[in-house]
Protein backbone atom coordinates (compact mmCIF):
# COMPACT_ATOMS: atom_id res chain seq x y z
CA UNK A 1 0.00 0.00 0.00
CA UNK A 2 0.92 3.50 -0.66
CA UNK A 3 0.89 6.01 2.41
CA UNK A 4 0.16 9.84 2.20
CA UNK A 5 2.32 12.02 4.25
CA UNK A 6 -0.57 12.22 6.66
CA UNK A 7 -0.54 8.85 7.35
CA UNK A 8 0.43 9.28 11.18
CA UNK A 9 -1.81 12.33 11.93
CA UNK A 10 -4.83 10.14 10.51
CA UNK A 11 -3.72 7.32 12.58
CA UNK A 12 -3.48 9.48 15.78
CA UNK A 13 -7.13 10.82 15.11
CA UNK A 14 -8.62 7.35 14.83
CA UNK A 15 -8.91 7.12 11.32
CA UNK A 16 -10.76 3.79 10.12
CA UNK A 17 -7.88 3.23 7.15
CA UNK A 18 -9.07 0.82 4.01
CA UNK A 19 -7.27 0.24 1.01
CA UNK A 20 -8.35 2.32 -1.59
CA UNK A 21 -7.15 2.39 -5.38
CA UNK A 22 -3.47 1.08 -3.93
CA UNK A 23 -3.46 3.60 -1.10
CA UNK A 24 -3.58 3.43 2.47
CA UNK A 25 -6.72 6.25 3.21
CA UNK A 26 -8.65 7.36 5.73
CA UNK A 27 -12.47 6.51 5.34
CA UNK A 28 -14.12 8.16 7.98
CA UNK A 29 -12.70 9.70 11.48
CA UNK A 30 -15.74 10.42 13.96
CA UNK A 31 -18.46 9.13 11.60
CA UNK A 32 -19.74 9.29 7.86
CA UNK A 33 -22.72 11.16 8.81
CA UNK A 34 -20.89 13.34 11.50
CA UNK A 35 -18.48 14.29 8.66
CA UNK A 36 -20.77 14.66 6.10
CA UNK A 37 -23.05 17.18 7.82
CA UNK A 38 -19.91 18.90 9.00
CA UNK A 39 -19.08 19.72 5.20
CA UNK A 40 -22.17 21.05 4.23
CA UNK A 41 -22.76 23.21 7.45
CA UNK A 42 -19.40 24.39 8.44
CA UNK A 43 -16.13 22.70 7.22
CA UNK A 44 -14.16 19.25 6.77
CA UNK A 45 -10.85 18.79 5.64
CA UNK A 46 -9.42 15.88 3.07
CA UNK A 47 -6.18 14.00 2.46
CA UNK A 48 -6.44 13.61 -1.22
CA UNK A 49 -3.05 13.02 -1.78
CA UNK A 50 -3.71 9.57 -3.33
CA UNK A 51 -4.25 11.66 -6.43
CA UNK A 52 -2.43 12.16 -9.88
CA UNK A 53 -0.68 15.31 -10.59
CA UNK A 54 0.59 15.32 -14.40
CA UNK A 55 2.24 18.28 -15.24
CA UNK A 56 2.75 19.29 -19.31
CA UNK A 57 5.01 22.20 -20.35
CA UNK A 58 6.10 23.19 -23.33
CA UNK A 59 5.05 25.43 -26.64
CA UNK A 60 2.66 23.03 -27.98
CA UNK A 61 1.42 22.14 -24.57
CA UNK A 62 -2.16 23.28 -25.07
CA UNK A 63 -2.37 21.75 -28.40
CA UNK A 64 -1.10 18.71 -27.36
CA UNK A 65 -4.17 18.57 -24.58
CA UNK A 66 -6.49 19.77 -27.12
CA UNK A 67 -5.95 16.66 -29.15
CA UNK A 68 -5.25 14.27 -26.33
CA UNK A 69 -8.98 15.10 -24.11
CA UNK A 70 -12.04 16.11 -25.24
CA UNK A 71 -12.08 19.93 -24.03
CA UNK A 72 -9.57 22.52 -25.42
CA UNK A 73 -7.58 23.45 -22.67
CA UNK A 74 -5.28 25.55 -25.59
CA UNK A 75 -8.40 28.17 -25.24
CA UNK A 76 -8.44 28.86 -21.10
CA UNK A 77 -6.83 31.76 -19.95
CA UNK A 78 -4.11 31.59 -18.06
CA UNK A 79 -5.20 30.82 -13.91
CA UNK A 80 -8.31 28.85 -14.90
CA UNK A 81 -9.03 25.85 -15.26
CA UNK A 82 -12.15 23.41 -16.31
CA UNK A 83 -13.59 19.67 -16.09
CA UNK A 84 -12.49 17.34 -18.66
CA UNK A 85 -12.12 13.86 -19.50
CA UNK A 86 -9.71 11.65 -21.57
CA UNK A 87 -11.11 9.66 -24.07
CA UNK A 88 -10.38 5.68 -25.95
CA UNK A 89 -10.05 5.74 -29.44
CA UNK A 90 -13.67 4.29 -28.87
CA UNK A 91 -15.00 7.25 -27.19
CA UNK A 92 -15.06 5.37 -24.04
CA UNK A 93 -14.27 7.02 -20.69
CA UNK A 94 -10.91 6.56 -19.42
CA UNK A 95 -10.57 9.22 -16.82
CA UNK A 96 -12.64 11.93 -16.38
CA UNK A 97 -9.94 15.15 -15.16
CA UNK A 98 -9.95 18.93 -13.98
CA UNK A 99 -7.14 20.65 -16.06
CA UNK A 100 -5.71 23.71 -14.98
CA UNK A 101 -3.59 26.57 -17.49
CA UNK A 102 -1.00 27.66 -14.58
CA UNK A 103 1.43 29.57 -17.44
CA UNK A 104 0.90 30.07 -21.04
CA UNK A 105 2.93 27.06 -21.78
CA UNK A 106 2.32 25.04 -18.71
CA UNK A 107 -0.64 22.95 -17.61
CA UNK A 108 -1.86 21.02 -15.05
CA UNK A 109 -3.92 17.97 -15.54
CA UNK A 110 -4.93 15.96 -11.68
CA UNK A 111 -6.22 12.68 -12.61
CA UNK A 112 -8.13 9.70 -10.23
CA UNK A 113 -5.96 7.64 -8.01
CA UNK A 114 -6.90 4.50 -9.53
CA UNK A 115 -6.20 5.80 -13.04
CA UNK A 116 -3.34 8.25 -12.41
CA UNK A 117 -1.20 5.34 -14.22
CA UNK A 118 -3.21 5.17 -17.43
CA UNK A 119 -3.72 8.50 -17.96
CA UNK A 120 0.06 9.79 -17.78
CA UNK A 121 0.77 6.53 -20.07
CA UNK A 122 -1.83 7.69 -22.30
CA UNK A 123 -0.42 10.79 -22.32
CA UNK A 124 2.81 10.52 -23.28
CA UNK A 125 1.74 8.31 -25.85
CA UNK A 126 -0.46 11.38 -27.49
CA UNK A 127 1.76 14.21 -26.83
CA UNK A 128 5.08 12.23 -28.64
CA UNK A 129 4.28 14.25 -32.15
CA UNK A 130 4.13 17.72 -30.16
CA UNK A 131 7.07 20.16 -28.70
CA UNK A 132 5.74 19.38 -24.96
CA UNK A 133 7.03 17.46 -21.78
CA UNK A 134 5.14 15.39 -19.67
CA UNK A 135 6.23 15.67 -15.35
CA UNK A 136 4.41 13.05 -13.67
CA UNK A 137 4.56 14.63 -10.15
CA UNK A 138 2.13 12.22 -8.27
CA UNK A 139 4.40 10.76 -5.46
CA UNK A 140 5.98 14.54 -5.18
CA UNK A 141 2.63 16.00 -4.44
CA UNK A 142 0.15 16.28 -1.69
CA UNK A 143 -3.03 17.51 -1.83
CA UNK A 144 -5.04 18.92 1.17
CA UNK A 145 -8.67 19.77 0.19
CA UNK A 146 -11.01 22.31 2.86
CA UNK A 147 -14.40 22.26 1.95
CA UNK A 148 -17.46 23.98 3.26
CA UNK A 149 -19.10 27.12 4.09
CA UNK A 150 -17.04 28.17 6.46
CA UNK A 151 -13.62 27.00 4.41
CA UNK A 152 -12.64 30.72 3.25
CA UNK A 153 -12.99 31.79 6.53
CA UNK A 154 -10.79 29.42 7.93
CA UNK A 155 -8.19 29.70 5.41
CA UNK A 156 -8.16 33.39 4.82
CA UNK A 157 -6.29 34.21 8.40
CA UNK A 158 -3.54 31.76 6.65
CA UNK A 159 -2.79 32.49 3.17
CA UNK A 160 -1.80 35.72 1.26
CA UNK A 161 -4.35 35.61 -1.29
CA UNK A 162 -7.81 37.56 -0.97
CA UNK A 163 -9.75 34.82 -1.34
CA UNK A 164 -13.41 36.69 -2.69
CA UNK A 165 -11.02 37.56 -6.04
CA UNK A 166 -10.22 33.63 -6.80
CA UNK A 167 -13.11 32.46 -8.68
CA UNK A 168 -14.89 28.83 -8.93
CA UNK A 169 -12.66 26.59 -11.11
CA UNK A 170 -9.31 28.90 -10.58
CA UNK A 171 -5.84 28.79 -9.84
CA UNK A 172 -3.17 30.85 -8.27
CA UNK A 173 -0.10 30.37 -6.60
CA UNK A 174 0.53 31.51 -3.24
CA UNK A 175 1.48 30.97 0.33
CA UNK A 176 -0.95 29.05 2.65
CA UNK A 177 0.33 27.88 6.30
CA UNK A 178 3.78 29.36 5.60
CA UNK A 179 4.67 27.21 2.36
CA UNK A 180 4.63 27.22 -1.22
CA UNK A 181 0.93 26.15 -2.87
CA UNK A 182 -1.35 25.85 -5.84
CA UNK A 183 -4.21 27.42 -4.71
CA UNK A 184 -7.49 26.17 -6.45
CA UNK A 185 -10.76 26.70 -6.09
CA UNK A 186 -12.12 23.50 -6.59
CA UNK A 187 -13.77 20.58 -5.27
CA UNK A 188 -16.18 17.54 -5.37
CA UNK A 189 -18.58 18.42 -2.63
CA UNK A 190 -21.21 20.31 -3.91
CA UNK A 191 -19.74 22.66 -1.43
CA UNK A 192 -17.63 26.03 -1.62
CA UNK A 193 -13.92 25.18 -0.85
CA UNK A 194 -10.25 25.21 -1.70
CA UNK A 195 -8.01 22.71 -2.85
CA UNK A 196 -3.92 23.26 -1.59
CA UNK A 197 -1.64 21.53 -3.98
CA UNK A 198 1.97 21.37 -1.99
CA UNK A 199 5.06 19.64 -2.03
CA UNK A 200 4.72 16.12 -0.18
CA UNK A 201 6.23 16.82 3.15
CA UNK A 202 4.30 20.13 3.37
CA UNK A 203 1.33 18.38 3.46
CA UNK A 204 1.80 18.09 7.09
CA UNK A 205 2.38 21.77 8.61
CA UNK A 206 -0.80 23.12 6.26
CA UNK A 207 -3.02 19.97 7.57
CA UNK A 208 -1.93 21.28 11.52
CA UNK A 209 -2.77 24.67 10.73
CA UNK A 210 -5.99 24.40 9.42
CA UNK A 211 -7.13 21.75 11.94
CA UNK A 212 -6.19 24.17 14.48
CA UNK A 213 -7.62 27.08 12.50
CA UNK A 214 -10.55 25.53 12.06
CA UNK A 215 -11.44 24.02 15.61
CA UNK A 216 -13.51 26.64 16.89
CA UNK A 217 -15.64 26.94 13.35
CA UNK A 218 -16.78 23.42 12.91
CA UNK A 219 -14.35 21.77 11.23
CA UNK A 220 -13.18 18.06 11.74
CA UNK A 221 -11.50 15.61 9.44
CA UNK A 222 -13.07 14.04 6.64
CA UNK A 223 -13.11 10.70 4.50
CA UNK A 224 -13.74 8.92 1.84
CA UNK A 225 -16.66 7.67 3.05
CA UNK A 226 -18.39 11.18 3.65
CA UNK A 227 -16.30 12.50 0.32
CA UNK A 228 -18.61 9.72 -1.42
CA UNK A 229 -21.91 10.84 0.21
CA UNK A 230 -21.04 14.48 -0.33
CA UNK A 231 -20.68 13.65 -4.10
CA UNK A 232 -23.81 11.93 -4.88
CA UNK A 233 -26.15 14.38 -3.26
CA UNK A 234 -24.07 16.71 -5.50
CA UNK A 235 -24.38 14.74 -9.19
CA UNK A 236 -21.17 14.21 -9.17
CA UNK A 237 -20.12 11.33 -11.31
CA UNK A 238 -17.45 8.51 -9.82
CA UNK A 239 -14.91 6.85 -11.91
CA UNK A 240 -15.40 3.05 -11.51
CA UNK A 241 -19.34 3.43 -10.84
CA UNK A 242 -20.70 6.27 -13.29
CA UNK A 243 -18.26 6.28 -15.73
CA UNK A 244 -15.55 3.69 -17.44
CA UNK A 245 -14.64 1.84 -20.27
CA UNK A 246 -18.38 1.31 -21.07
CA UNK A 247 -19.69 4.42 -21.40
CA UNK A 248 -19.39 7.58 -23.54
CA UNK A 249 -19.78 10.76 -22.39
CA UNK A 250 -22.72 11.35 -23.54
CA UNK A 251 -24.53 8.06 -21.77
CA UNK A 252 -23.38 9.94 -18.87
CA UNK A 253 -24.85 13.31 -19.18
CA UNK A 254 -22.21 14.82 -19.61
CA UNK A 255 -21.90 15.46 -23.27
CA UNK A 256 -21.24 18.86 -23.06
CA UNK A 257 -17.74 18.66 -22.07
CA UNK A 258 -16.90 17.35 -25.55
CA UNK A 259 -16.20 20.27 -27.60
CA UNK A 260 -15.99 19.48 -31.29
CA UNK A 261 -15.88 23.38 -32.51
CA UNK A 262 -12.38 23.19 -31.39
CA UNK A 263 -9.52 23.47 -34.12
CA UNK A 264 -7.55 20.12 -35.15
CA UNK A 265 -8.85 16.34 -34.43
CA UNK A 266 -8.56 14.88 -31.18
CA UNK A 267 -8.43 11.43 -30.04
CA UNK A 268 -12.00 9.72 -30.17
CA UNK A 269 -13.71 12.22 -32.40
CA UNK A 270 -15.40 9.93 -34.63
CA UNK A 271 -16.72 7.66 -32.18
CA UNK A 272 -17.65 10.41 -29.91
CA UNK A 273 -19.93 12.02 -32.92
CA UNK A 274 -21.65 8.83 -33.42
CA UNK A 275 -22.09 8.10 -29.64
CA UNK A 276 -24.14 11.63 -29.19
CA UNK A 277 -26.78 10.42 -31.93
CA UNK A 278 -27.03 6.59 -30.62
CA UNK A 279 -26.60 6.47 -27.20
CA UNK A 280 -27.29 2.70 -25.86
CA UNK A 281 -28.16 3.97 -22.24
CA UNK A 282 -28.73 6.97 -19.66
CA UNK A 283 -27.67 7.80 -16.29
CA UNK A 284 -30.74 9.12 -13.99
CA UNK A 285 -31.18 9.99 -10.82
CA UNK A 286 -33.40 7.95 -8.49
CA UNK A 287 -35.31 8.46 -5.17
CA UNK A 288 -36.43 5.49 -3.17
CA UNK A 289 -40.28 5.36 -2.63
CA UNK A 290 -40.12 2.49 -0.59
CA UNK A 291 -37.98 1.42 2.21
CA UNK A 292 -34.34 0.06 1.52
CA UNK A 293 -30.86 2.10 0.33
CA UNK A 294 -30.05 1.15 -3.17
CA UNK A 295 -26.59 0.08 -3.58
CA UNK A 296 -23.86 0.11 -6.19
CA UNK A 297 -24.39 -3.16 -8.07
CA UNK A 298 -28.15 -3.61 -7.67
CA UNK A 299 -30.39 -3.94 -10.68
CA UNK A 300 -33.08 -1.71 -11.43
CA UNK A 301 -36.83 -2.93 -13.00
CA UNK A 302 -39.49 -1.82 -15.24
CA UNK A 303 -42.51 -2.17 -13.61
CA UNK A 304 -43.76 -5.71 -14.02
CA UNK A 305 -40.66 -6.89 -16.30
CA UNK A 306 -38.68 -9.85 -15.35
CA UNK A 307 -35.67 -8.82 -16.34
CA UNK A 308 -33.72 -6.29 -15.02
CA UNK A 309 -33.22 -3.26 -17.20
CA UNK A 310 -30.37 -0.95 -15.54
CA UNK A 311 -28.51 -1.10 -12.83
CA UNK A 312 -27.33 1.31 -9.77
CA UNK A 313 -24.35 2.68 -10.38
CA UNK A 314 -24.28 4.77 -6.83
CA UNK A 315 -26.37 4.95 -4.09
CA UNK A 316 -26.67 5.90 -0.34
CA UNK A 317 -29.09 7.12 2.50
CA UNK A 318 -28.44 10.99 1.91
CA UNK A 319 -27.82 12.43 5.63
CA UNK A 320 -28.94 15.94 4.07
CA UNK A 321 -32.01 15.33 2.73
CA UNK A 322 -33.38 12.26 4.75
CA UNK A 323 -34.22 10.07 1.89
CA UNK A 324 -32.81 6.67 0.14
CA UNK A 325 -31.19 8.64 -3.26
CA UNK A 326 -29.33 6.64 -6.25
CA UNK A 327 -28.05 7.16 -9.66
CA UNK A 328 -28.30 4.54 -12.26
CA UNK A 329 -28.32 3.58 -15.73
CA UNK A 330 -31.55 2.75 -17.57
CA UNK A 331 -32.19 2.06 -21.18
CA UNK A 332 -32.82 5.39 -23.23
CA UNK A 333 -36.56 6.80 -23.39
CA UNK A 334 -37.07 6.02 -19.64
CA UNK A 335 -35.41 9.26 -18.21
CA UNK A 336 -38.43 11.11 -17.97
CA UNK A 337 -38.99 12.62 -14.42
CA UNK A 338 -41.45 10.69 -12.11
CA UNK A 339 -40.55 8.05 -13.97
CA UNK A 340 -41.70 4.12 -11.78
CA UNK A 341 -39.29 1.79 -11.59
CA UNK A 342 -38.45 -0.71 -8.83
CA UNK A 343 -34.77 -1.38 -7.76
CA UNK A 344 -34.11 -5.28 -6.58
CA UNK A 345 -32.74 -5.05 -2.97
CA UNK A 346 -32.23 -8.96 -2.24
CA UNK A 347 -35.39 -10.88 -2.42
CA UNK A 348 -37.16 -7.62 -2.48
CA UNK A 349 -38.17 -4.97 -5.06
CA UNK A 350 -38.61 -1.25 -3.73
CA UNK A 351 -40.46 1.39 -5.50
CA UNK A 352 -38.30 4.28 -6.95
CA UNK A 353 -39.00 6.79 -9.22
CA UNK A 354 -36.50 8.77 -11.56
CA UNK A 355 -35.83 12.63 -10.32
CA UNK A 356 -33.87 15.30 -11.06
CA UNK A 357 -30.01 16.15 -10.74
CA UNK A 358 -28.04 17.16 -8.66
CA UNK A 359 -30.21 16.05 -5.31
CA UNK A 360 -28.64 18.62 -3.67
CA UNK A 361 -27.62 22.47 -4.53
CA UNK A 362 -25.81 24.86 -1.95
CA UNK A 363 -28.07 28.02 -1.66
CA UNK A 364 -25.34 30.41 -2.39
Amino acid sequence: MLKTALLDRHVALGARMVPFAGWEMPVQYTGLVEEHIAVRTAAGLFDLSHMGELYLEGPDAGRALDFALVTAPGKMAVGKAHYSMICAADGSVMDDLIVYRLAELRYLVVANASNAGVVADALRERIVDFDVTLDDASMRTSLVAIQGPKAAEILQAHINVDLTTVKYYSGVEAIACGVPVLLARTGYTGEDGFELFTAWDDAGVVWDTLMTAGAGHGLIPAGLGSRDTLRLEAGMPLYGQELDRATTPFEAGLGRVVKFDKPGDFVGRAALEAARETPRKVLVGLRLTGRGIARTGYPVYLPGATDAAGIVTSGTSSPTLGMAIAMAYLPVGHNALGTEVEVGIRTQRVAAEVIAMPFYRRST
